[in-house]
């Protein structure tokens, strides 16, 4: 219990972060964007606080402690394989695991969420559940039990993967070297997390919009 309790200390706050990467580096940054978005257990850890600090550090207001380039290459590895794992432990489990019944470390109210949101979205789920905390985790089993086509699956994942890595990544480099940024990192992360979740306000912003207007057209082609 007492090392849970330190992990969760490192991993939510930024300076814990900071200090999580400066201790373990690439590997440990790796396993976590492994697990968060390829086992169902990792829904809880800190995606986009992670690797917006990862490019913070990378920069010269961090201290570069990392190299940008192997922070995003690898880290984009890790995000696109644990995708492909949750995807097949969706499709080896099928749709019964809707029904499997909840635990500790099986959450079967988000995995309902995430089969919402997947409903609704189709395909592009793939992509824009990697910038939300929890659906991310979620969304490749969803895939995989609903028996998406692998190829399409594919195409989603390395698009979302990469973008995902790169972009939060990067707005940690570029941003970090703000001064007010470096002052006021905590309050920075959530900014970003918000900013992050744009496009996907938009895109539903703009299909509920939309809708009447399909409604109201019902021989329209």
């Amino acid at each position: 219990m007492d090392f849970l309790r330190d992990f969760w200390d490192l991993i939510a706050t930024p300076d814990g972060l900071k200090r999580l990467i400066g201790w373990g580096g690439i590997p440990v940054m790796t396993a976590i964007i492994f697990a968060e978005t390829g086992l169902l257990i990792g829904f809880f850890l800190p995606g986009d606080s992670l690797l917006f600090i990862a490019g913070f550090l990378c920069s010269p207001a961090g201290g570069e402690i990392l190299p940008i380039l192997w922070v995003n290459v690898i880290l984009s590895i890790a995000a696109i394989v644990g995708d492909t794992v949750g995807y097949w432990i969706g499709k080896k489990a099928g749709p019964a695991i809707f029904n499997r019944p909840q635990s500790r470390f099986f959450r079967r109210d988000y995995l309902l969420r995430a089969h919402a949101f997947y409903e609704k979205h189709g395909g592009k789920t793939i992509v824009l559940a990697r910038f939300i905390p929890i659906i991310r985790t979620f969304a490749p089993v969803v895939a995989g039990a609903g028996a998406m086509d692998y190829r399409r699956f594919l195409f989603f994942n390395v698009f979302g993967g990469i973008g995902w890595i790169v972009s939060m990544s990067l707005l940690g480099y570029f941003l970090g070297q703000i001064p007010w940024i470096q002052k006021n990192l905590e309050k920075a992360v959530l900014v970003v997390i918000v900013l992050s979740l744009m496009p996907v306000f938009i895109h539903w912003w703009k299909a509920r919009r939309a809708a009447p207007e399909v409604g109201g057209a019902p021989g329209a082609e």
